[in-house]
């Protein structure tokens, strides 16, 4: 099983950008540790980051024949963009959205988010982290809605 991990903007930055709020942690680390988990799962990982939205939108219908799922963190496009929603939907991708901050505890405008209504589920507040929850979380998803598997 293939799963896509998708970042959008400014997450190339992680590392350095507002470590107050984001960590230390860089990109690479994140990629780096999902694609231990992956294989702990039996799966494996393709990792992308983009900072345009069409971009993020063209790597989704790439995936579209080629993942079972995605883990997405759209950065700000989380909150703005009905395009990326739209192309979840048409895709009909499952995925998890992810947020290294808790964007319920942040500014009113990240409370909403335009993504989660076409999520499975959605991790926020754990840092880092939240990637392996998220991942992990959709690889059982996807394995229990196989023909034949049993509920989870």
């Amino acid at each position: 099983m293939i799963i896509g991990v998708l970042n959008g903007p400014n997450l190339n930055l992680l590392g350095t950008r507002e470590p107050a709020i984001y960590g230390s942690t860089t990109l690479s680390d994140i990629e780096a540790r999902l694609a231990e988990v992956a294989r702990s799962l039996g799966a494996e990982v393709r990792c992308a980051q983009a900072n345009g939205e069409g971009q993020l939108i063209d790597r989704l219908h790439a995936w579209r024949e080629e993942v079972a799922g995605v883990v997405v963190n759209a950065g700000a496009y989380t909150h703005t963009s009905l395009a990326l929603r739209d192309a979840f939907s048409a895709t009909a991708l499952p995925f998890v959205e992810v947020h290294l901050s808790n964007i319920h505890a942040r500014e009113p405008e990240r409370h909403r988010s335009l993504l989660a209504p076409v999520a499975i589920g959605m991790v926020t507040g754990l840092g880092a982290y939240g990637y392996e929850v998220a991942l992990q979380g959709l690889v059982r998803w996807i394995r229990h809605r196989a023909p034949g598997a049993s509920a989870p």
